[in-house]
């Protein structure tokens, strides 16, 4: 039996190249996977990296999507995404064209030694927040002053837009005049 379409939260970040067209390309792989649906794309946001080596400021999003692929197939589609942008895995926490980190799916509980869901470090994590609040308002409430060292930028993610929603698309569905 198939499993039911369910919405999931996945986390974009790039610091490494042209990083608001490796966050485009992965919402854009994202929308053209099978089994799965962009349902909103938050506002994009300018970071410092968070432990790990020297290197420059993250650019980070929240993707929300809706499918019907089980936890573990998400992530080796992440893994995939990540790959076709030529990301490197030779440093934990090092600087990167991608990552796709898969946060929540649905109110599923999962914990293997490739993937834990809910992310064990969700709610800890500004540059994840940040935008996770702008596609889920109802999951995360906004601290008084918003989160430190987590600024919104001017950049735009380009999203589908879901008939009959208007507000599905979040902040990249809009298309310039």
């Amino acid at each position: 039996m198939p499993a039911s379409v369910r919405r999931a939260h996945l986390a974009l970040g790039s610091n490494l190249g042209d990083r608001l067209g490796f966050l485009q390309g992965a919402v854009d792989a994202l929308e053209a996977s099978p089994g799965v649906t962009v349902a909103a794309v938050s506002r994009v946001y300018e970071t410092a990296p968070v432990g790990g080596p020297e290197q420059g400021p993250y650019l980070n999003a929240v993707v929300a999507i809706d499918s019907d692929l089980p936890p573990l197939d998400l992530l080796r589609l992440a893994h995939r995404i990540e790959d076709e942008a030529e990301r490197v895995r030779t440093e934990r926490w090092g600087a990167r064209t991608l990552d796709i980190d898969v946060l929540l799916v649905g109110a599923e509980q999962v914990d293997t030694p490739a993937l834990t869901v809910p992310h064990p470090r969700l709610w800890e994590r500004g540059f994840v927040l940040a935008p996770l609040a702008d596609v889920a308002p109802d999951l995360v409430p906004v601290p008084d002053g918003g989160w430190p060292g987590v600024e919104v930028t001017d950049a735009v993610l380009r999203a589908p837009s879901v008939p009959g929603d208007p507000s599905a698309g979040g902040a990249g569905s809009e298309e310039p005049a």
